[in-house]
């Protein structure tokens, strides 16, 4: 008993003390079929019964990613899989999407593009609308509609189809996308740019589904002892100035939708304990990790690392996670710091832009940038260089040519819209064409952007302008 009302106690304190999930507010929340996920739904599933002391307010939906195919799994497991995933989300009875991995192929562009977001709510906000949907519940109640307890029914379901559907549930994905995924897992050469890129997809997917149908924020089950081990990870992946965002309570890069994780006190040990005490029921499915040796990957060997790191010394995991709490999402000073700032075309976060000639890792990469680099099939029949026609105009004309070149290679228009983390990722992948045509569709038409603001902003006239003609 003891252990258990300390164990609800921290989640609910992790989401009341940052109360960024309001009242009748639709919550997203993504179930990986593994313990943390499912010990998160079932503190849900709890906090919505009849019997808890404060009832949780918003309505809650349930997503379950089949990887199988990034796995190289078979049909039949993976149909083995489902049948498991079917009767657990009948148990819980929340609205569910079950999708496949292979939907990406099938994504449109503007799942990439940071909608606008919200403006922070005013101090008070959220008690005000806690007690305008308590004085709502009351008058539903009052007027004979005990079936409003919850608040669930009187928001639209996330699909008009019933929320368990066999047939709908066991349809396995096309076979074109599964063999166009299975080649993009296929081609990528290290272990280590296969996890994040199925995290990438993956996020992905889970942020189209939440936008479709009309939730505001994802719950994520990350522990503390995961959270731990990203943070070291992506330190090791050159993804340190976006720790933030990717161990912090919440993730706010989508602007529309925002990434929460309530589970972020809990250690493994924790999580493990509650669900062996209390029957969580949870499905194991196959990472592209399993089984592979501890340095077959940066995340493995951090992995590793840790944990061995913990068994000697208890305090190894809580101490990193007391310094991750301590980051706070700063912006950089300068034209970065913007809402309209560039971002990563694959994690979307703020593109840390550097020249060319910085003496950092970012300008170094964009130095030995591929399309700068002159091929023999860049000389003409006369051997004078292609791009020499524009040399001696300047420096301008000669952004210009470089801006064209780009815009006709697409490997390199979508590798110059990388942050370092992401570009050394793709580093690994020998041609981008087995990509989602979303990411190529949307690299094309940030780079076509771009050059038609460039090209107009030569038109503008500048204020220094107006004032040296007057």
């Amino acid at each position: 008993g003891c252990f258990k009302a300390f164990y609800t106690h921290k989640f609910r304190a992790m989401l009341g003390k940052n109360r960024l999930i309001f009242p009748g507010e639709k919550v997203l929340l993504a179930w990986s079929g593994g313990p943390s996920s499912s010990s998160m739904v079932w503190q849900v599933l709890e906090g919505l019964s009849q019997d808890s002391a404060k009832r949780l307010r918003f309505v809650p939906g349930v997503i379950f990613v089949d990887e199988g195919a990034a796995c190289g799994r078979s049909p039949e497991e993976r149909a083995k899989t489902l049948a498991e995933v079917k009767p657990i989300l009948q148990t819980i009875g929340f609205p569910w999407h079950v999708v496949a991995l292979e939907e990406v192929f099938s994504l449109p562009p503007s799942v990439l593009r940071c909608s606008s977001q919200e403006p922070a709510a005013p101090e008070g906000a959220y008690k005000a609308a806690v007690d305008s949907f308590l004085q709502q519940q009351h008058v539903l109640g009052a007027g004979g509609g005990p079936g409003l307890a919850h608040g669930e029914e009187q928001l639209p379901q996330p699909h008009a189809q019933p929320p368990w559907d066999p047939q709908r549930l066991l349809r396995p994905p096309a076979a074109v996308q599964t063999e166009a995924l299975s080649h993009l897992f296929c081609s990528v050469r290290t272990l280590t740019a296969k996890e994040e890129l199925l995290q990438t997809l993956r996020a992905h997917l889970i942020l189209h589904v939440a936008r479709a149908h009309g939730y505001s924020k994802v719950m994520t089950g990350d522990s503390c002892t995961r959270l731990a081990i990203k943070l070291m990870t992506n330190l090791a992946l050159g993804r340190g100035a976006f720790l933030a965002w990717d161990t912090g309570f919440s993730d706010e890069r989508h602007g529309d939708v925002v990434v929460v994780r309530p589970m972020r006190e809990h250690t493994l040990k924790e999580v493990a304990f509650y669900n062996r005490l209390f029957s969580v029921p949870s499905v194991f499915t196959p990472a592209v990790d399993t089984k592979a040796p501890e340095k077959a990957s940066i995340h493995r060997l951090m992995e590793a690392f840790i944990l061995r790191l913990q068994t000697q010394f208890p305090s190894t995991v809580s101490t990193v996670y007391r310094t991750s709490e301590k980051l706070v999402k700063a912006p950089r000073d300068g034209p970065g710091a913007g809402d309209c700032s560039p971002r990563c075309l694959l994690c979307m976060c703020a593109l840390d832009v550097d020249a060319a000639d910085s003496a950092t890792a970012f300008g170094v990469q964009t130095c030995s940038h591929p399309s700068q680099i002159q091929s023999p099939t860049s000389l003409t029949e006369t051997g004078t260089p292609q791009g020499s026609c524009c040399s001696s105009g300047g420096g301008r004309a000669q952004s210009r040519c470089q801006e064209a070149s780009s815009r006709e290679d697409p490997q390199a228009c979508i590798l110059e819209q990388l942050c370092y983390g992401c570009r050394v990722n793709m580093k690994d992948l020998p041609s981008l064409e087995p990509l989602p045509q979303y990411i190529q569709a949307e690299a094309q038409l940030r780079t076509q952007r771009a050059w038609v603001l460039a090209e107009l902003r030569d038109c503008l006239i500048e204020d220094s302008d107006e004032v040296g003609q007057s």
